[in-house]
């Protein structure tokens, strides 16, 4: 039972990396444990603020993420193109599609994305607002799958350090 306990786990999930899904969700689903999903904007991939000339600060970690590498942005800008077109029927941003996805999968989902500006966090709070119906979550994941995400999520020497 949901929201009886003070169990939850932590991991990155987004429209951007959804392994969560295939057994880390069922399972805290079964026991009862809620999810906080970190990096719910894609390390701001999501927003749309990010673009193919885009230069990050030298000591940016997405300076050495694949997916960040000029081949992949390029070919992941689809799936801004796509969230923008839903934003924009809908009036408001990328990034609130990109957390109201996450709020509107399950109740005890609670995504925590980071910021460092106020005008962002009002701008992520206002996702709690945004109303995704079935039309409009159908359109999210046939946007998903037609953008087909480019570039692995860390490099080889990071995602070892992440599965031991």
């Amino acid at each position: 039972m949901f929201g009886t306990g003070t169990t939850a786990l932590q991991s990155e999930y987004s429209l951007w990396w959804r392994e969560p899904e295939q057994v880390i969700l069922p399972t805290l689903e079964e026991l009862g444990i809620g999810f906080v999903p970190f990096s719910p904007l894609g390390k701001g991939f999501l927003t749309g603020a990010i673009n193919q000339d885009t230069k990050f600060a030298e000591n940016d970690v997405r300076n050495v993420l694949p997916r960040f590498e000029d081949e992949a942005r390029q070919a992941n800008l689809a799936l801004i193109a796509l969230l923008g077109e839903i934003a924009d029927a809908k009036g408001v941003t990328r990034a609130q599609i990109a957390i109201a996805w996450l709020l509107a999968r399950k109740p005890w989902i609670a995504p925590i994305p980071g910021t460092t500006k106020l005008h962002r966090l009002e701008e992520n709070i206002g996702a709690d607002n945004v109303e995704l119906a079935a039309e409009n979550l159908q359109r999210v994941e046939a946007a998903v799958s037609e953008a087909q995400i480019k570039g692995e999520r860390y490099t080889a020497q990071q995602q070892k350090s992440i599965n031991r």
